[in-house]
C-alpha cells in the first residue's frame, strides 16, 4: 500500500494537469502574501466561481480540439451571448420561466452547433473559418434581439448562481458536475474512444468503422451547447445579458485547453487539466492586478507564465 502511494506521488509530475495546479497554488499564495494574509477565503471563493465558467466552455472546446489539427470553435463567445439574450428575454424575469429559459438556451446551442457543423460538412469550410463566420451571424442576431438593453434574470435564478451550498459556490458545483460527466464520457464510453481515435488518425478511424462525421458533429454541437449553458449561467450571475459578455472567453476557452495539458494536435484530452487551467487564468490575473501592474504588463506576464507552464509540462512528458 505504501509503495503504491509512493509510486503515485512520484508519477504526479508526469501527469499533464500537474503543472497547471502547481502554478495555481503559487499564484494563490503570491496573491495571499501580497494582501498580508487577509482575504484568502474570498479569493478562493472568487477563483472557484469564475473558473467554473471558463471550465465549462473549456471542456466544450477540448472536445473539438481533440478531434485533430484545425478543429477549434471560434463561435463560443457569440453563442454564449445569443443564448443568454434570448433566454433571459424569454423568461422576462419570471421565476416560473427559469426551466423553460434553460431549455431555450440549450436549444440555441443545439442549433448553433448544428449550423457550425453544416458549414463545415456541406460547404467544406475549414472549422476555424466556419465557426468564425457563424459567430458574426450569432452576434448580429443577439444585437437585433437585445437592442442595447441589459436584460435581467429572475431573482431566484440570480440568487442560485451567486449562492453557495455548504460553503461551496453553486457555480463550482455545476462546473464540477459538467467535468465529471465529461470525464466519464471520455474515459469510460465508446464515444470517448472514438473521439481520441479520430483525433489521432482520422483516416485510420474511418477505415476501422468509426462514424467519423457523426463524432465530428456531436463534438461541435456539444461545444455550442456548453457555451449556451455558460452564457445562461453567466448572465444570471452577473445580473443580466450584455452584448460583450462572451468576448473574453474566446481565448480563455483555448488557453485552458493548452494549459491543462491537452494536445493542440488532437487525440489527447484531459478534463482535470481544464479546471487547473481555468483556476490558473483567474489567479494569474488576480495576482497581477494585486501588484497594480498596467494592462500591457499584465498581458505580457500572463503570456509568459502560460508559456512557462506549457513548456514545463511538455518537457516532463518528453522525458517520461
Amino acid at each position: 500500500m505504501a509503495n503504491s502511494i509512493a509510486s503515485t506521488v512520484i508519477q504526479l509530475p508526469q501527469r499533464p494537469w500537474f503543472w497547471a495546479f502547481v502554478a495555481c497554488t503559487v499564484a494563490y499564495f503570491a496573491t495571499f502574501a501580497l494582501t498580508k494574509g487577509s482575504g484568502g477565503g474570498a479569493l478562493l471563493t472568487a477563483a472557484l466561481t469564475f473558473a467554473s465558467f471558463s471550465a465549462i466552455v473549456g471542456i466544450g472546446q477540448m472536445f473539438v480540439i481533440t478531434m485533430g489539427p484545425g478543429n477549434v470553435d471560434l463561435s463560443i463567445p457569440a453563442t454564449m451571448t445569443l443564448a443568454a439574450t434570448l433566454s433571459l428575454k424569454f423568461m422576462g424575469g419570471e421565476t416560473s420561466m427559469i426551466v423553460p429559459g434553460l431549455g431555450l438556451a440549450l436549444v440555441v446551442g443545439l442549433g448553433a452547433g448544428t449550423f457550425n457543423y453544416m458549414l463545415i460538412r456541406l460547404l467544406r469550410i475549414p472549422p476555424i473559418i466556419a465557426t468564425l463566420s457563424a459567430s458574426f451571424l450569432y452576434q448580429s442576431l443577439a444585437i437585433w434581439w437585445n437592442r442595447g438593453l441589459r436584460i435581467k434574470p429572475p431573482q431566484a435564478l440570480a440568487d442560485f448562481t451567486t449562492g453557495s451550498f455548504l460553503g461551496i459556490p453553486n457555480m463550482t458545483i455545476v462546473g464540477i458536475l459538467v467535468a465529471v460527466v465529461s470525464w466519464i464520457l471520455l474515459e469510460r464510453s465508446i464515444f470517448g474512444r472514438w473521439v481520441s481515435a479520430v483525433g489521432q488518425n482520422r483516416r485510420a478511424a474511418r477505415l476501422s468503422g468509426i462514424p467519423v462525421e457523426a463524432v465530428n458533429a456531436i463534438t461541435f454541437i456539444g461545444s455550442a451547447v456548453l457555451a449556451s449553458l455558460t452564457g445562461y449561467l453567466l448572465a444570471s450571475f452577473s445580473g443580466g445579458a450584455a452584448l460583450n459578455m462572451g468576448a473574453e472567453y474566446l481565448l480563455i476557452s483555448i488557453a485552458v485547453v493548452v494549459i491543462g495539458g491537452c494536445s493542440i494536435a488532437g487525440g489527447n484530452s484531459n478534463v482535470p487539466g481544464i479546471w487547473g487551467g481555468a483556476l490558473l487564468m483567474f489567479l494569474v490575473v488576480s495576482m497581477l492586478n494585486s501588484y497594480g501592474l498596467g494592462a500591457g504588463v499584465r498581458l505580457i506576464l500572463t503570456g509568459t507564465i502560460i508559456i512557462a507552464i506549457v513548456a514545463a509540462a511538455s518537457g516532463r512528458k518528453g522525458t517520461a
